[in-house]
């Protein structure tokens, strides 16, 4: 087989690739044998018809559809590997040449992955991270454990931003109700947000058994969307109006949020400890996002398919709904529940999907450059970490990835470490 790679566009170009007579008469035979079980012809018992009689009858041109559908992969398989492209997308095929006792001749429209040019990737400076804890932090911490232990008290004085009020609410656009706009003793925590922006701040300085007409105007990206942007008004019964009642930072308070400390004093520390650990691997993070982010900016990738892109969209969609189908929701289920669409979920995954495709070509140019490669030791450690990371038997994990797909994310992650491991922060 011989292959011819011409490229027409920056990423676009011409694989011309022939399938061997060799090849085809095979083919054709398998394809033949295929098709004569099923054959009534004069003269010859139900799948006994000779391919002499066949091809009189029928032509071998009969047979070239489905012989050149079996033949197809592995022949343009041959051919990007003769000629070292990498595809991103499937390609468009068109039969050039396919004459009887001659090579077949196929040209298939491949799009391919962008050249991406390699700027400085190692020794990267990045933004200094905060790694301190403060005392603020630390009494930041503790007031939202004493706000978990709040008592709720009923307070006849009127309600203040805070306090949780017992509502009966029914909300009418141009003086008509409307659908999921009702509520019966509902309780509605004053600041917290959880309402139409406007709505919680008009109980403030009500009391209990006091009816309030309230004046909202929804959001413009308002779910429904028959209520995006329009004004309603809600009437609203107060019942109740309650407000937290905090414990005492003492030691009973220290022993009630954690069993295993017996003063303040400890608690605070084990939370100023807590609070290091996290901060620092916060910073950590940050800091290696930040340089992975400076090396796809150093690169320059002249044009990005829009396939690579598109194909990013949709396994971030499928990978985002598995796990809520793994949680019992359907995707179905989600649209309805979120009020959108398929196309909605698309375009929210559109934006990142970019930047992510950007960083895997430039990731994976890095392995390449620095001839990064995968062990067999490195495949069996990878295979040990991910049947404990999911709960798997290894066997299972040998099953779903194959040596291949495991080698790669290796080199792709020990790319990743060249990255943030070389890099250091401001002073």
């Amino acid at each position: 087989m011989t292959a011819k790679w011409e490229k027409t566009a920056t990423n676009e170009g011409i694989l011309t690739f022939t399938i061997e007579q060799e090849k085809i008469q095979a083919g054709l035979s398998k394809a033949f044998n295929k098709v004569k079980k099923n054959l009534n012809v004069p003269g010859f018992r139900k799948g006994k018809v000779s391919r002499q009689v066949f091809d009189r009858m029928y032509g071998e041109a009969s047979l070239y559809e489905d012989t050149l559908n079996d033949l197809l992969p592995e022949a343009y398989s041959k051919a990007l590997e003769e000629t070292a492209i990498e595809p991103v997308a499937q390609p468009k095929i068109d039969v050039e040449k396919m004459e009887k006792g001659e090579a077949w001749v196929i040209k298939a429209n491949v799009t391919v992955k962008p050249e991406v040019k390699l700027g400085q990737y190692k020794d990267l400076v990045v933004p200094k991270q905060n790694r301190e804890v403060t005392e603020e932090d630390v009494n930041d911490r503790l007031t939202q454990e004493q706000n978990k232990l709040a008592e709720l008290t009923l307070k006849e004085t009127p309600a203040e931003n805070g306090d949780t009020v017992v509502i009966d609410y029914e909300g009418f656009k141009d003086g008509v109700a409307f659908e999921g706009g009702k509520g019966e003793n509902h309780s509605l925590e004053l600041g917290s947000n959880s309402f139409i922006p406007g709505f919680e701040e008009q109980l403030v300085g009500h009391a209990a058994d006091e009816e309030v007409e309230v004046k909202v105007t929804f959001p413009e990206d308002y779910q429904a969307e028959d209520l995006a942007g329009a004004e309603a008004v809600f009437n609203v019964k107060i019942h109740e109006v309650k407000t937290k009642e905090l414990p005492a930072l003492d030691d009973e308070f220290a022993k009630d949020v954690d069993e295993e400390v017996e003063t303040l004093a400890q608690l605070k520390e084990k939370i100023q400890a807590e609070l290091v650990e996290n901060r620092t691997q916060q910073a950590d993070d940050a800091k290696d996002e930040a340089a992975i982010k400076q090396a796809v900016e150093n690169a320059e990738i002249v044009e990005l398919p829009h396939e690579m892109v598109h194909e990013e969209v949709h396994r971030a969609m499928e990978e985002f709904l598995g796990n809520m189908q793994r949680q019992g929701i359907a995707p179905e289920m989600y649209y309805q529940l979120t009020g959108t669409t398929e196309d909605d979920l698309h375009h929210q995954f559109e934006g990142d999907a970019e930047v992510r495709t950007k960083t895997n070509l430039v990731v994976e140019e890095i392995a390449k450059a620095e001839k990064l490669e995968a062990s067999d030791e490195d495949v069996e450690n990878e295979i040990k970490e991910l049947a404990g990371q999911y709960n798997m038997d290894e066997a299972q994990v040998r099953k779903v990835l194959t040596p291949s797909m495991l080698k790669h994310d290796i080199v792709m992650k020990k790319a990743v470490e060249l990255i943030t491991e070389t890099a250091k922060e401001e002073a």
